[in-house]
Order: C-alpha cells, then sequence, then structure tokens
C-alpha cells in the first residue's frame, strides 16, 4: 500500500517500465519495501522504482548505475532498467555518456526532484532461515567484482563517508553522553582515509567495491531460483576492497558471526581470487581497519537508533559497543594505514 506521494509516483514508474506490462495489465497494486529520506522504494510486478535522496549527487549516480549495466560485470551485480523517457531527467542527456553505458536512460527523476532508477524484481535473502544465508556466493560476487578493472571513470567508494555521517548522527543523537565515549575514541583512532578526512591512497584504493555489503545486497534474478547477485550500488566505486568484506569481518570479532560461517565466507572470496586479502594465512592485518571503522558505524547507529526511539541498546548492539571499548584500548600503531 502506497502512503506518501513520492511512494505513489513511483508505483506508476514501475508500472510503466515493466516491459512485460501493458498499460491495462492486471499487475498487483505497488507495494512499499521501504520509505526512509535517504530512499523510497516501490515494488510493481516485476519492477522495483527507487527514490534516491534528495541531496544525492547525480553524475555519480549515473557512473554508479552505468557500473550496474556494465557488461564486464553481468552476473555479478543485476542491472538496472530504462526509465521511461517523459520521467527522464533533464541533466541526463545533456551529460557525458560514461563509455559503455547502454544508450537508454537510466536515470529518472521524480516530480519533486529526486533521482529515481528501476530495478528487476529478485527475490531476497531468506532472513528466517540463517542456514540458507549465500555466504559463499557473496564471497564468491565480491571477489569477481574487485577483480574486474573499472569500466569507466567511477567515483570513490562511498563506504567512509557512511561511517562519518553514522557518528555525526550519533553525536547529534546523544550530545555529550559519557556512554559513547569509546565509540568516539575508537573512531579517532582510525586513520584518516577511514573516516573519511582524507582520500584513500596506494594501490588498495583502485578496485571497484560495492561500498555497503551485508546479506540484504544479494537477490536472487530471476526470481526466485535465479543465480545470486548484487544489489544496490549507491555507494559503490574505487576504494580499499577490505572495505567490502569488513561488515561480516567485525561481526565475527564481535561475537555475532559464527566462525565457521565467516571461514566459509572467506574462503569462498580467496578461492574466487579476491584481492583484499593475503591468499594464505591471516587475513586480519588487511582488514583491521575496515573492521574496525564498520565496527564503529554499527556501533554509532546503534546509539542513534536507540535514542530516538526512546530506550536503552539492545544485546546484539550493546556487542558492537563493546567491541569499540576493547578497540579504544589499542594503542593507535595497531591500526596502520592501507599498504601500497
Amino acid at each position: 500500500m502506497t502512503t506518501t506521494p513520492v511512494a505513489r509516483v513511483l508505483g506508476d514508474l514501475a508500472h510503466a517500465g515493466g516491459r512485460a506490462c501493458a498499460a491495462a495489465c492486471d499487475c498487483p497494486p505497488p507495494r512499499v519495501l521501504a520509505d526512509r529520506p535517504d530512499g523510497t522504494v516501490v515494488r510493481r510486478g516485476p519492477v522495483v522504482a527507487k527514490a534516491h535522496a534528495p541531496d544525492t549527487d547525480r553524475p555519480d549516480l549515473a557512473d554508479r548505475l552505468a557500473l550496474a549495466a556494465a557488461p564486464l560485470l553481468t552476473g555479478v551485480l543485476l542491472p538496472p532498467l530504462p526509465v521511461p523517457a517523459p520521467r527522464q531527467a533533464p541533466e541526463t542527456a545533456a551529460r557525458r555518456p560514461a563509455p559503455g553505458a547502454p544508450p537508454a536512460a537510466l536515470l529518472g527523476m521524480t516530480p519533486d526532484g529526486r533521482p529515481v532508477s528501476l530495478w528487476p524484481h529478485g527475490e531476497p535473502v531468506d532472513p528466517s532461515d540463517p542456514d540458507a544465508a549465500p555466504w559463499e556466493e557473496a564471497g564468491t560476487l565480491l571477489a569477481r567484482l574487485h577483480r574486474t578493472p573499472p569500466p569507466h571513470p567511477l567515483p570513490p567508494m562511498r563506504g567512509p563517508a557512511k561511517a562519518a555521517r553514522a557518528v555525526a548522527r550519533m553525536r547529534a543523537a546523544r550530545p555529550g553522553d559519557p556512554d559513547t565515549a569509546p565509540v568516539l575514541a575508537a573512531w579517532r583512532g582510525l586513520p584518516a582515509w577511514a573516516r573519511d578526512e582524507a582520500p584513500s591512497t596506494g594501490l588498495r584504493a583502485r578496485f571497484v567495491c560495492h561500498g555497503d555489503l551485508h546479506l540484504g545486497q544479494l537477490v536472487r534474478h530471476p526470481a526466485p531460483n535465479g543465480p545470486w547477485l548484487l544489489i544496490d550500488v549507491d555507494d559503490a566505486g574505487l576504494g580499499d576492497p577490505a572495505w567490502d568484506l569488513a561488515r561480516p569481518a567485525a561481526w565475527y570479532a564481535a561475537g555475532l558471526l559464527d566462525p565457521e560461517v565467516w571461514l566459509r565466507f572467506l574462503d569462498a572470496y580467496r578461492a574466487a581470487g579476491g584481492p583484499a586479502v593475503r591468499a594464505e594465512g591471516d587475513p586480519w592485518p588487511d582488514l583491521d581497519v575496515a573492521a574496525r571503522a564498520l565496527t564503529v558505524q554499527t556501533a554509532a547507529l546503534a546509539f542513534a537508533k536507540s535514542a530516538a526511539e526512546g530506550r536503552s541498546p539492545d544485546e546484539v548492539e550493546q556487542l558492537m559497543i563493546d567491541a569499540c571499548v576493547r578497540i579504544a584500548s589499542l594503542p593507535p600503531e595497531l591500526t596502520p594505514e592501507p599498504s601500497s
């Protein structure tokens, strides 16, 4: 059920963008999958429409959509659908075409100026069946993504920017709260590039990265039994590939991810030739900085969300906060800059 003007517009766009839908088809009514300030997502039949955040950098988003459509990444990233011409963003036609981008417009615009993209529906990971979670497939897809040369110029991967935004959100939600001190101390112990205060440099900063990897970023397409693909390229770009392994690494270090599951994911990534970690031995020297940054990000969001909801952090959130306490107790020299 659509509840906002943006959601209703997206339902119409999804219907118009469905190649298999006639104007008077019997598609089910639009269904809102998410409706947040940073993104509204609506599904209608075989098409999903997404209105991106109002402050989205549109040229960068266009480059990211072209990345998802690039033939080099077929079988890795879910490709976007063309946006119907009447809703095409005016600036799209005047903007430089990305090399290798398909001729159809991939970026549209809502009447209130939010950028819009269209996607084929995919079957998401079933949260009620954790044993069937596609950890091996995720590791393999990440390795393939990281090994692919950039098909055209790309903006920086937005992982560090999201971490910095999470810390800012915590500070705003809990100003002066002494309970947040370990999170802030762990944040200060990170190198500048991981805090989004300086560009990431060196050879490790030149890989195509997803930027926000978790199991919610995988779908089966064609649904319901097609191969697994990565979705949501809003944060994709060039950066250190360790960032894409950092969330499961942080969960493992905090005790939230079973060691066997972590090894299944890591072994699949290594077997597929992923460049984020050394081929053998202890991967932690390669993952340390990014895993710490994702730990801080998760703990900061835990504080911000619990404050907004007028509650204390729950058990899982507290585990990530406790991990920041341990991180803050370590000397800064154990948080190295990425190797070049």
